[in-house]
């Protein structure tokens, strides 16, 4: 490789950095950046010379002339836009003006912001330096929980965009950050409390040996996101499931496996590309190798096409009989309990029902702090109920990975429940 090959490489891997650094800045917002970088060195050097001046030259320097200072009025006012230039002190800052109301509950802003700043993680917020901690939590939500641009947030809250967007993800950031805390997997007592009876109330239940109870309920939803090659209106109306549709590139939406108990409480969250058709392997493994994490006399249960085991179960498919129907009619109402969970997601953080984000990693951290918060609005009692619609329910015909003690189990139980039902003791 010779010298110009090694500086075309070089310059073309400053331009991705610099593409990556900008992303969220049109051309003219990159130039308006830049001219506003000169002017704060412009200005830093000013102030240098006033600072190596005796205080009566200060004065008179920023006065000017004395001819000038005796011109018209409106040349001594000069022109608004001017005026609210250099009187910087006089404008108030996004934390000091009256806030903004994008409709969230004050409460939730101050819990969340409480939650930030308890959390272990000290590391300073992008962008901070003229917003407050509960105006970067405010503007955050109003991100996720609105289908509004950076413009628009932009003005609202009289930040750059660019500002916007350091403040957005550096907020996302520590969020992800309290993934353990508040996406945990239940144990002890929290477990017993999340379980739930598999097919009938609890006395019943109890007089039936051998049919389990349910921890939680498997299952993804896909989150559409903009491929790197195009950009997509994040304010359309078009449904995301058209979107998804027209572009067949699998990396043009993310994958969310979630695990829900009978509250809608994620106990789980695993975010993947699109091309990533992995199916709860990873989580069978884990439950295989850590059989504790499973209270005794448990289950969690799944739709079709993910893998059949002792604790995991899945319903029948192709055809079958009335023993069959009858277990696989049991499992279908507990699939309820996700498709609402989910359908709640989407329906209090707008933002995933189509992310504008072509960076994989970014568009991953906004998923993840959706789930997370999620959690903190369910703790806090506030809930947004959504509408299921029929692309929450992602069904798959073909049934997934089966091993001999899940195939065991599952047909111990149908023959249980049979049996129960037909003996009219329900």
């Amino acid at each position: 490789m010779d010298v110009s090959e090694c500086v075309l490489s070089a310059g073309r891997a400053v331009l991705d950095m610099v593409e990556r650094e900008w992303q969220p800045l049109s051309p003219g917002e990159l130039e308006q950046r830049l001219d506003q970088a000169v002017e704060e060195m412009l200005e830093a050097e000013l102030m240098e010379k006033l600072r190596a001046q005796p205080p009566a030259a200060c004065v008179q320097l920023l006065q000017g002339p004395a001819h000038l200072q005796q011109g018209p009025a409106h040349l001594q006012q000069g022109p608004a836009h001017l005026q609210t230039h250099v009187s910087l002190t006089a404008t108030p800052s996004p934390s000091e003006e009256e806030t903004p109301e994008p409709g969230e509950d004050t409460a939730a802003v101050k819990h969340i912001a409480d939650l930030l700043q308890s959390s272990k993680s000290r590391a300073r917020m992008a962008g901070r330096a003229r917003l407050s901690l509960s105006h970067t939590v405010l503007l955050s939500l109003t991100l996720l929980t609105e289908r509004v641009s950076y413009r628009s947030v932009s003005r609202r809250f009289h930040l750059e965009k660019g500002n916007i967007h350091r403040i957005f993800f550096s907020f996302c950031e520590r969020i992800n950050m309290l993934e353990e805390t508040l996406i945990r997997w239940p144990a002890g007592t929290e477990a017993v409390e999340a379980l739930v009876p598999f097919c009938c109330p609890e006395k019943e239940q109890e007089e039936r040996q051998g049919i389990p109870h349910v921890l939680g309920v498997l299952g993804h939803t896909r989150i559409p996101i903009r491929l790197p090659i195009g950009k997509h209106n994040v304010e359309s109306t078009v449904p995301e499931v058209k979107r998804m549709k027209k572009e067949a590139h699998p990396d043009s939406w993310l994958n969310l496996q979630l695990i829900c108990d009978h509250k809608g409480r994620f106990l789980h969250c695993r975010i993947s590309k699109g091309s990533d058709v992995d199916r709860g392997s990873a989580l069978r493994d884990k439950l295989k190798q850590h059989p504790e994490l499973m209270p005794s006399g448990s289950c969690l249960v799944a739709r079709a096409g993910y893998p059949l085991t002792a604790q995991i179960l899945t319903p029948y498919s192709g055809s079958h009989g009335p023993r069959e129907e009858l277990f696989n009619k049991m499992l279908e109402e507990h699939f309820h309990m996700l498709d609402q969970a989910i359908a709640n997601l989407r329906a209090r953080f707008q933002r995933l029902r189509y992310l504008d984000i072509g960076n994989y990693d970014r568009a991953r951290a906004v998923v993840l702090t959706a789930c997370v918060l999620h959690n903190v609005f369910l703790d806090m009692g506030q809930v947004v109920q959504g509408q299921v619609e029929k692309e929450e329910a992602i069904t798959q015909d073909e049934e997934g990975e089966v091993d001999d003690e899940g195939l065991q189990r599952r047909d111990a139980i149908s023959d249980l429940l049979f049996k129960s039902f037909n003996s009219g003791s329900t």
